[in-house]
């Protein structure tokens, strides 16, 4: 890169990364020197020290050096984007076949029937997600009333028979077992079904093309391993994974395919291409988030601010139409589960339920800037020891399957035996009668009419632990019992999220957010007697102040949790604390589901280009030498082409007869590697001076083989009589690819990328001969960010993988 541009990268230390400059290619590299963190010597075991104070002192230097080292020695878990992942196809491919698909075929008639059916497709994936939400939710809270009823019977009996072990080894039992189910039901059948799948489905509307992801394997793995993962006593909730799971459904939906045993049964195929597709899943996530929380309004804002990256007025409404339908016919089929169908009085699978007194008074904004604040600080911490045992995890545990599986069943014992050591050890008696008829208490310990308050969190699943947090009485928990839940209950959230298990991270973050809050809320009540009455408005700020410095989303989940609560008094206190820890949090670290998207080397394109780039030019920053193919090309020279490279998109020449080199000339148009692999297996080539014996429709090149797996050069078998034929390739390429000279701007590139969703941008020079190319790695490589009120910037390796 030139000196005199004002744009800057901070180089990567990675060794992997001198590797691949070295090793050539096409893509460029910056030389500079390997940047080095300022370390002190190792510190010696010698007792050469002034003191024993000096010597511990050195010792504690020599861990937290290695605790901050941690990350920085493995670099390329957040310093490097994958070369596996593509963009999709969202610009429809201009060729000739493609004009002659077109002719006669469209009509106003047709234009009709294709909105009406989009129309009838957004309200299924409304109904759809609403019949797997419902599903669920039922599912979880019938089997798991009776697993704790049956563990407070064995608690119960052996508090007085003195044989506590019992219920503890049943108990761990119970977690250990489902657990293991759901895990190796992720790990084996479709590992892009762990996690919440929020990320992915992110980098899914940002135009990546994540295999796997919608697949029917990852619906089922999706559905009924969060049903385990709940019910294995895990720290997690459904609803980040209702968010993937409605887009699945509504992709599935979309193509209007089955997969039946290595095959399709196609029943229509009006929205199968990567643009229809995509708004398609768009609706289907904010449908599982409406589904959810009752929140259609919060779901379809929650799609706009943290998953989809393309927009439009029609869209929207589409979109805020199959979440209203989401959230009606859950409210529907749960209301009918009940027993009073008409009532419809459960709107969402998580409800806050309506607080007696949800006011507020000037004095108590202050306190409300705090708790925000803690919450900031903590989503920090929360980010950071998650980020760090990621880092663990892939290095070590995650090398070999089996080892995931153990990981997750080990978590859902340490957690019964994390609950038991609380509930037998705090012994925090109390004679109040809990927010909810149906919460599950056990004595132990507790004589008389009193039982174990603390066994109300635990005797039920979080998202049961939260509505409690948030309702019971003021008497309820003691101060020691809150100190010791947010702590265990933290460790346990950081150690679950990231397990090979469907999991969400919502109702935990909650469920922390709203202890801590209580707890200040405790310490109100005491200062103020007369001003506050209630801790119930503090575990809500805590919750949402927990929650908004691990996402760091604020607009959509001030609406979520406003719907969820049903009073909109208080939302100007929501919207607060959720802007005041999302500030607090940026200030240390990235939020969660962004360090996910990091972790995974995906290209993701930030809204804006980064900053100080006005002055770099696309020569400085694209992929060249470019690889072209002439009009009419040689079979063998395209099967090496495709077997010897993995670029997807090849520009196509036609070659001047006044240059002495091979592939160079005017830019004709632009191919793709599908494209490509469906004509050869299609065998559309034929000798030179012939026509091809075989014929080809454009259906062939919107469905290429999509099961079990893509078409691969390695599928394709030619003898050397087929690579001597030649190929023509002007019927098939697209004969208007966008293009950019050398004299674009980075911010110019950025946006065209952007604004487009292009795959491919051809760099041509004054004579429009193709001169290099640009895709979404080369601009996703240029990163940006602000920590501690300082402004970062960095150039990703790009690795092979």
């Amino acid at each position: 890169m030139d000196q005199h541009h004002t744009f800057t990268v901070t180089p990567v230390n990675n060794e992997a990364n001198l590797r691949d400059q070295s090793s050539g290619g096409r893509s460029p590299t910056l030389r500079v020197p390997v940047s080095t963190f300022d370390i002190d010597g190792e510190p010696t075991d010698t007792l050469t020290q002034n003191s024993i104070t000096s010597l511990l002192s050195s010792k504690f230097r020599d861990v937290a050096k290695r605790w901050k080292q941690y990350g920085v020695d493995s670099p390329r878990f957040r310093k490097r984007i994958h070369s596996k992942w593509e963009s999709m196809n969202y610009e429809e491919m201009d060729s000739q076949l493609t004009r002659k698909n077109r002719e006669g075929k469209q009509s106003k008639k047709k234009l009709a029937l294709e909105m009406l059916s989009s129309w009838v497709i957004y309200f299924f994936i409304g109904v759809g997600t609403a019949f797997l939400a419902a599903g669920v939710q039922i599912s979880v809270e019938l089997i798991a009333h009776q697993k704790f009823e049956l563990i407070k019977d064995y608690f119960d009996k052996c508090d007085k028979e003195g044989c506590l072990y019992k219920p503890v080894l049943i108990w761990m039992g119970i977690n250990a077992g489902i657990t293991l189910v759901g895990a190796a039901l992720v790990t084996y059948v479709q590992p892009m079904a762990a996690g919440s799948g929020i990320p992915l489905i992110k980098s899914y509307l940002n135009g990546v093309r994540v295999p796997g992801l919608l697949s029917l394997r990852a619906f089922i793995s999706k559905c009924v391993g969060v049903v385990l993962s709940i019910l294995g006593g895990l720290a997690c909730g459904k609803e980040g994974p209702m968010a993937h799971s409605g887009g699945i459904m509504a992709a599935g939906l979309g193509k209007g395919r089955i997969p039946w045993f290595g095959k399709d049964i196609n029943i229509y195929g009006l929205f199968r291409n990567d643009h229809n597709i995509r708004d398609l899943v768009a609706a289907g996530a904010a449908s599982g988030v409406s589904a959810a929380f009752g929140a259609p309004i919060g779901g379809t804002l929650f799609s706009v601010e943290e998953a989809a990256s393309f927009w439009n007025t029609e869209l929207v409404w589409k979109v805020f139409f199959s979440a209203m339908i989401a959230c009606f016919s859950t409210n529907v089929l749960l209301s009918a589960f009940e027993g009073h169908p008409t009532q419809l009085s459960n709107p969402g699978l998580v409800r806050f339920n309506v607080f007696p007194n949800l006011t507020f008074d000037l004095i108590e904004v202050p306190v409300f800037i705090f708790i925000a604040t803690i919450g900031g600080l903590t989503g920090s911490l929360f980010v950071v020891m998650n980020y760090k045992l990621t880092v663990f995890r892939q290095k070590y545990l995650h090398r070999k399957k089996w080892i995931k599986v153990l990981e997750a069943g080990l978590v859902s014992a340490v957690s019964a035996v994390a609950a038991f050591l609380l509930m037998f050890s705090v012994n925090d008696c109390t004679e109040k009668h809990p927010y909810s008829h149906h919460a599950i208490t056990t004595k132990l310990g507790c004589s008389g009419e009193s039982h174990n308050s603390m066994s109300t969190m635990f005797l039920t699943t979080p998202e049961g632990c939260l509505k409690s947090l948030l309702h019971d009485p003021l008497e309820m928990y003691s101060v020691w019992s809150l100190v010791l839940f947010v702590v265990v209950f933290f460790l346990l959230g950081v150690w679950t999220y990231g397990l090979s298990v469907s999991s969400g991270v919502f109702i935990p973050s909650l469920a922390i957010g709203a202890a801590w809050g209580r707890l200040i809320g405790l310490g109100v009540v005491q200062l103020f007697p007369d001003q506050a009455k209630d801790v119930g408005k503090y575990a809500l700020i805590g919750a949402a102040s927990q929650l908004g410095g691990i996402l760091r989303t604020t607009i959509s989940l001030t609406v979520i949790i406003v719907e969820c609560t049903g009073d909109i008094t208080f939302g100007l206190c929501i919207m607060i604390s959720l802007m005041i820890s999302k500030w607090v949090g940026d200030f240390f670290t990235t939020g969660l589901y962004d360090m996910n998207v990091e972790v995974s080397g995906i290209p993701l394109l930030s809204w804006e280009p980064p900053p100080l780039c006005e002055d770099v030019h696309v020569s400085d920053f694209m992929s060249q030498p470019v690889m072209t193919l002439l009009s009419v090309e040689r079979v063998g020279h395209i099967y090496d082409c495709l077997s010897g490279e993995s670029f997807n998109g090849f520009p196509v020449i036609e070659q001047d007869p006044n240059y002495d080199l091979m592939y160079r000339g005017k830019l004709k148009g632009i191919i793709l590697r599908h494209q490509l692999l469906v004509l050869l297996k299609k065998k559309m080539f034929c000798p030179e001076g012939q026509l091809p014996a075989a014929s080809i429709t454009l259906k062939d090149f919107e469905n290429p083989y999509p099961v079990p797996q893509r078409l691969k050069i390695q599928d394709i078998e030619l003898s050397d009589a087929d690579k001597q034929c030649v190929m023509d390739l002007t019927p098939y390429m697209n004969l208007t690819p966008y293009t950019a000279s050398i004299s674009f701007s980075m911010p110019r590139v950025f946006r065209l990328f952007r604004g487009l969703g292009l795959r491919h941008l051809v760099v041509v020079n004054d004579n429009t001969e193709p001169i290099g190319m640009v895709t979404r790695k080369d601009l996703a490589k240029y990163r940006a960010e602000i920590k501690k009120g300082m402004l970062h910037m960095e150039q990703l390796t790009v690795e092979n993988r």
